[in-house]
């Protein structure tokens, strides 16, 4: 097949209001460590960790709902637009179960938060914001089944168009949550987590109220009576959603663990660590953004039978991401003071987070071509042998050599958080290396089935 017949123009036309929407929906995060750093160091932590956990939590349960766009995609891509629905649907049963889990974790946090060995004061701010963040859980979880068809058929702009109402509305109830306004009680950091979780609400009913009167989502036949659950259809959707899941597990806790052990070096370690956590965070948006692109459109070409088709897309995905990854990775090295002011005003957390802020932009490089290549392998409906990989490399080298190298002498004195980031560095390389080269030995066998 000739590579002009799909060209790079094409990806973006679909990747970048997926950037859009990844992006705004980041900036709510970083909307929170700014503002909560504008109120003290113990604000900044608390929210910095409290944040990580409800990541590690929702975002682990929820990612079980990645396999949701490259399942609509080759449905959509086959031309079997009746079975969408139905899908969507058994997604619903998917998402209640999973949706109860999350709500249970986030009000009964003790276990994780015990890891962390937190002040009193840190910890009761922790607390309040994670049980105030379970009460946005079903809401956030009916926004990611939106999301799931959306960007499945192709459509990822109006997931751009809510996600960034959302953003225009975090501001002001950030302010209303955090600092009392209109009558509102001040609650300091956890004020986020009311906020996110009145947002989320909001963002759902408004995006299904639209959803369920497009015409160009009645093919789909979503209004018509609701499915019950199909045992079939479950355990097909899981054997592809739980070995995602894991997979998220293993990258969003190597991260989130990593942040907790941090913390028992202080507020001000914990909040530099966090600022340069949420700028990493923030980058890895552009590469999931084009992995995401990349998932549906592989797969839509893997449904329609056109799977040489598929493989230029992944590896025009790469080329594309890792070029962004570069440009990317120059700027935090090179503005790293700049940036750190962005953040805050503390000159001591600032001095902290300079040289960390330099090595998550190593951390980048191999976290865009991880991020692409194994969402275009989702788009092959393959997971269980990346989720192998994130497992035993994250787990393993990532946060056991952090732990190593940040708080004990294994390897001569304790390095504190850069001794994280740099076993973190080492195994995300590697991962990003071996999930690439498993790409390319699936993709190859693909076509050669053309």
């Amino acid at each position: 097949m000739n590579r002009s017949t799909f060209p790079t123009s094409q990806l973006i036309h679909l990747a970048w209001p997926v950037l859009v929407a990844q992006l705004a929906w980041m900036a709510n995060a970083v909307i929170d460590t700014a503002m909560a750093g504008r109120l003290s160091a113990i604000d900044l932590a608390s929210v910095g960790i409290a944040a990580s956990i409800m990541a590690t939590v929702l975002m682990s349960l929820i990612s079980v709902l990645l396999a949701l766009p490259p399942i609509i995609a080759h449905l959509y891509g086959a031309g079997r637009g009746a079975d969408v629905g139905r899908e969507i649907h058994q997604s619903v049963w998917i998402s209640l179960v999973l949706a109860l889990v999350a709500i249970l974790l986030l009000r009964f946090p003790g276990p994780i938060i015990s890891i962390s060995q937190l002040q009193p004061i840190v910890e009761t701010k922790v607390r309040a914001y994670l049980a105030a963040s379970a009460w946005g859980v079903p809401g956030v979880f009916a926004l990611r089944i939106f999301f799931g068809l959306s960007i499945g058929i192709g459509r990822p702009r109006p997931v751009m168009f809510f996600n960034l109402l959302s953003l225009a509305l975090k501001i002001p109830l950030n302010a209303v949550f955090m600092y009392g306004l209109l009558g509102a009680p001040e609650m300091g950091g956890p004020g986020c987590a009311v906020a996110t979780a009145v947002d989320a609400w909001l963002m759902a009913a408004l995006a299904w109220g639209w959803c369920l009167r497009h015409p160009d989502y009645m093919q789909f036949q979503l209004r018509r009576r609701f499915a019950a659950p199909d045992r079939k259809a479950i355990v097909e959707f899981l054997k592809l959603g739980a070995p995602i899941g894991l997979t998220f597990i293993a990258d969003v806790t190597a991260f989130t663990f990593m942040a907790l052990f941090i913390a028992r070096l202080g507020p001000v370690v914990s909040g530099a660590h966090q600022i340069a956590a949420n700028l990493a965070a923030l980058a890895f948006m552009i590469p999931l953004s084009l992995g995401n692109a990349t998932a549906v459109l592989a797969g839509q070409a893997i449904g329609a039978g056109q799977r040489e088709r598929a493989r230029h897309i992944c590896w025009d995905a790469i080329r594309l991401g890792m070029a962004i990854a570069i440009v990317l990775s120059a700027i935090f090295w090179f503005g790293a003071p700049h940036i750190a002011a962005l953040y805050t005003t503390d000159p001591g957390v600032q001095k902290v987070a300079i040289p960390l802020i330099m090595l998550a932009a190593l951390y980048h490089l191999g976290d865009a071509l991880q991020a692409v290549a194994v969402n275009a392998l989702r788009g092959y409906k393959k997971s269980v042998v990346p989720m192998l990989v994130y497992v035993i490399l994250l787990w393993g080298l990532g946060l056991g050599g952090g732990f190593l190298l940040g708080l004990t002498d294994t390897f001569g004195p304790a390095r504190g958080a850069p001794g994280f980031w740099i076993a973190a560095i080492a195994s995300l390389w590697l991962v990003a290396g071996l999930v690439a080269i498993y790409l390319n030995a699936v993709s190859r066998a693909k076509s050669a089935l053309t």
